[in-house]
């Protein structure tokens, strides 16, 4: 199948600045907030070749993800896969794009079409529908700031990485784990990284999740209504970065059946679950073979939310960025 032309960037002007001046600028003062070392290691992180990151709006998420990508190691990329979930329709499985080029307000990512194809010959994966590739704002949030950074990479644009867009649907545990091992060597070729696009807990009623842990004890969780009164042992807010950090934890362990197992505990509503657990599983089938235990496991080095939730009508969402070294 040859791929064909440019998905616009339909997002611009609304979830982000599309004048190309002020969101270089806005970038730059996301990225230049970072500090320049994480975990006594300089910016970005050499082997930090797999980032979790948030696609919110960047007024709300921009800070968070600027500490994924400042982290990223992109010194020997030849390609990008871009992995996020589906929102704008239900997928079971795992989708790959048709287009040629993704705009962004800085230029257009080349697709990798050998690698788009290689993937398509697998007979694993679907092809996205062009209206819901379009308007799915977890691939796009991300390729700003992909394009932000390899320009501080390299200096020619012959030398750009190209771009694997994936969507990664409504999975099992089991399949997470099939698609894991399918993109393993794809993970373990040095000329490739890995961008893993998700929020954490989307808290509140109009998200049909209010998830409480009273007192503390996350072994005894129950869900608010609008009866219940401002709960004060914890207050919500600390509730909910509980249950994030569970996830967190789990996802930290770099066990897959860890994270599983946490979201079917907690129902948290990590919207890119299926993207980590994927990737979660290809680090995991790769970490067969070492015994270092800095590689293949996610480190998280920020958290942030996009409110402080204190009484049942209030709401928000969660936000955290990690790197794994490969």
């Amino acid at each position: 199948m040859k791929l064909s032309g440019t998905r616009e960037a339909g997002k611009a002007d609304s979830w982000y600045e599309g004048d190309p001046e002020v969101l270089s600028s806005q970038l730059d003062g996301f990225l230049s907030d970072v500090p320049t070392s994480v975990n006594d290691a300089h910016l970005p992180i050499s082997g930090a070749k797999v980032i979790i990151a948030p696609h919110a709006g960047y007024s709300y998420s921009g800070p968070c993800a600027a500490w994924a990508y400042k982290c990223l190691d992109l010194s020997k990329a030849k390609r990008i896969f871009l992995l996020g979930p589906s929102h704008t329709y239900y997928l079971r499985g795992c989708a790959l794009t048709k287009f040629a080029q993704y705009a962004t307000p800085f230029g257009d990512l080349t697709i990798d079409e050998p690698v788009v194809q290689k993937l398509r010959d697998t007979g694993k994966f679907q092809d996205m529908p062009t209206y819901n590739e379009v308007e799915e704002h977890s691939l796009e949030m991300h390729l700003p700031y992909i394009y932000k950074r390899i320009t501080q990479t390299f200096s020619s644009r012959d030398e750009y990485p190209t771009l694997v867009p994936i969507l990664i649907g409504d999975n099992k545990g089991p399949e997470e784990k099939q698609f894991g091992t399918l993109l393993a060597p794809y993970l373990q070729d040095p000329e490739n990284v890995f961008v893993v696009s998700s929020d954490f807990c989307h808290w509140g009623d109009r998200f049909s999740y209010t998830v409480y842990a009273p007192g503390s004890d996350v072994n005894n969780l129950t869900s608010l209504t609008y009866r219940t009164r401002k709960p004060t042992d914890p207050p919500i807010h600390e509730s909910i970065k509980l249950l994030d950090q569970l996830a967190i934890d789990a996802i930290a362990s770099g066990r897959h059946d860890d994270f599983v197992d946490n979201l079917k505990k907690t129902k948290n509503t990590v919207c890119g679950r299926h993207p980590i657990g994927v990737t979660m599983a290809a680090l995991e089938a790769l970490a067969q073979d070492t015994s270092d235990a800095d590689k293949y496991k996610f480190k998280f080095v920020q958290y942030q939310r996009s409110s402080l939730v204190e009484v049942f009508s209030d709401s928000s969402v969660s936000y955290a960025s990690a790197y794994a070294i490969v």
